[in-house]
């Protein structure tokens, strides 16, 4: 089971540059409504880890630029979830431009897991290993 959200993002003029289209690191910006976005929808949230007393640090981010977005636009930003074995969370992004449906960025993230004192947790925490299981990734 592939488990997929996407959240509409408007461009907002403080988000472009000189050239009036969207600065490049907005774009991880918009990776982490993303991530938010499904959280929200998929019960794995900052605060849905958080409250296991674990917090999960961005360790790696890569995006690729296709298209420009300008002020105005609407983006639509495409999550996926990436199953592994290894006590790590990985998505995939694509960011659509709504007007013609334009890829206008790809990217993808890795998160690990961490203690309060930032201590790595080398195996799956047991309440990730149930979310797992619960939507069958």
């Amino acid at each position: 089971m592939e488990l997929t959200d996407r959240k509409e993002i408007v461009v907002r003029f403080s988000e472009v540059d000189s050239m009036r289209i969207v600065w490049h690191g907005n774009y991880l910006k918009y990776f982490e409504d993303g991530r938010e976005s499904f959280g929200l929808r998929y019960n794995l949230g900052y605060l849905d880890v958080y409250k296991h007393n674990i917090m999960i640090p961005l360790v790696k981010i890569n995006c690729d630029y296709k298209r420009p977005l300008e002020y105005g636009d609407t983006a639509i930003v495409e999550t996926r979830f990436i199953p592994c074995e290894a006590a790590k969370i990985v998505f995939e992004y694509t960011i659509y431009r709504k007007k013609d449906l334009e890829v206008a960025a790809t990217g993808n993230s890795t998160q690990v897991f961490v203690t309060p004192q930032g201590e790595l947790i080398l195996t799956a925490p047991e309440f990730f290993i149930g979310w797992k299981n619960k939507w069958g990734v």
